[in-house]
């Protein structure tokens, strides 16, 4: 079942020049884009977004952890080391699953979402063009993409409901950052009262 949906999936490739070369754009950049957003919501965001940034990626290092865990304890081939597969990104042959791309993704998608959620959604739904942008390009099955939403989903929750023991790193990182001069801080008294 897992290979008939990637062949439903991969099947695509190659056919439509402008769905490829979005594919292969999200696959390959969509982290950096993850990257932008957080930076955007560091800069320009009150207190509570800067932690939030602060948490996505505790969560974000800690899924990718569990992914490389899992990845040594249990070895799937990549689906154009064991089929004749239509792949136009190219990669190397590690282990397929989990996808870390989407595992990034989702984590901080899920992370996000937690605490702002229309921020949350609109990087939840990229999270999800990820994951289908890694089956279409040919380098991960759907279950792959699956492992990567539950290792994603349980590791956002657990950072969460640890947030409170957790919360003298994203205050220690926030509060530095509060001291640099010249920097954009948007902060509101509230903001310090509260965090």
């Amino acid at each position: 079942m897992n290979y008939r949906l990637f062949q439903s999936i991969n099947n695509l490739a190659g056919n439509h020049p402008f769905w490829d070369k979005l594919m292969i754009f999200v696959s390959k950049d969509a982290l950096v884009i993850y990257a932008l957003i957080l930076l955007i919501m560091w800069l320009f965001g009150k207190q509570n977004f800067k932690y939030t940034v602060v948490y996505a990626v505790i969560t974000a290092v800690f899924g990718l952890l569990i992914n490389t865990i899992i990845g040594h304890i249990y070895y799937e081939p990549r689906p154009f080391v064991s089929h004749k597969v239509h792949l136009i990104l190219a990669h190397a042959k590690d282990a397929s699953f989990p996808s870390d791309h989407a595992t990034g993704a989702f984590t901080i998608a899920f992370a996000v979402l937690l605490r702002h959620r229309k921020t949350g959604f609109v990087l939840l739904l990229l999270a999800i063009l990820t994951g289908i942008s890694r089956v279409y390009v040919g380098n991960h099955y759907p279950f792959d993409v699956l492992g990567s939403i539950v290792v994603s989903l349980v590791t956002s929750l657990v950072v969460f409901s640890l947030r409170g023991l957790l919360q003298p790193i994203p205050r220690a990182i926030v509060g530095i950052y509060n001291r640099i001069p010249l920097v954009p801080k948007n902060t509101t008294r509230e903001d310090r009262i509260n965090y």
